[in-house]
């Protein structure tokens, strides 16, 4: 059926069939829905990298050891080194830019969304245009989702565990 179509396809483009795709294939549209959003987004203009850095952003927040585990598996993938993937989980970056980057993705997890007007000026000034700051409420919020659902599932980890940091090395160097 459509679930099976999807997944086969999921399968040919990672290798793998993450446990996250076979529980969300219980409804194929909830698969369908996330793998569309998270392919488009794909084609936008925030790197592969970025995004992968504003999942362990977000996974981190919300504490979720699912996504923090794929996303850092998918991270290395994408070129990321493991410091720098230990150091963005504690909203840490060597570049200033992906660093406020990082944390205004925090900000829009801790906010609800309700950013202030100092947060979205701080992403303008370290570089950030309209559609990186689309890109990211977007992809904050597709890895919102997939936390949640994963928290609400108790996805079994099918990557490399990675446990969430404390909560006060966490957000130490974000606020």
């Amino acid at each position: 059926g459509p679930a099976k179509a999807l997944l086969d396809g999921v399968q040919s483009h990672l290798g793998m069939t993450p446990n996250l795709m076979r529980t969300m294939a219980h409804s194929p549209a909830v698969l369908d829905a996330y793998l569309k959003f998270s392919g488009t987004l794909a084609g936008g203009v925030l790197s592969a990298q970025h995004r992968e850095l504003l999942a362990l952003t977000v996974g981190e927040a919300n504490q979720c050891e699912y996504c923090l585990s794929a996303h850092s598996a998918l991270g290395k993938r994408a070129g990321l080194s493991p410091v720098q993937i230990l150091e963005n989980r504690a909203g840490v970056d060597s570049d200033p830019a992906t660093a406020a980057l990082l944390k205004f993705a925090r900000s829009i997890v801790e906010k609800r969304g309700l950013v202030s007007d100092q947060d979205l000026q701080d992403v303008r000034d370290a570089g950030f245009g309209e559609a990186e700051i689309a890109e990211t409420v977007a992809g904050v919020s597709l890895n919102i989702f997939t936390n949640y659902f994963n928290h609400l599932a108790q996805t079994e980890v099918d990557f490399p565990a990675v446990e969430p940091l404390p909560a006060g090395v966490a957000a130490a160097n974000v606020v």
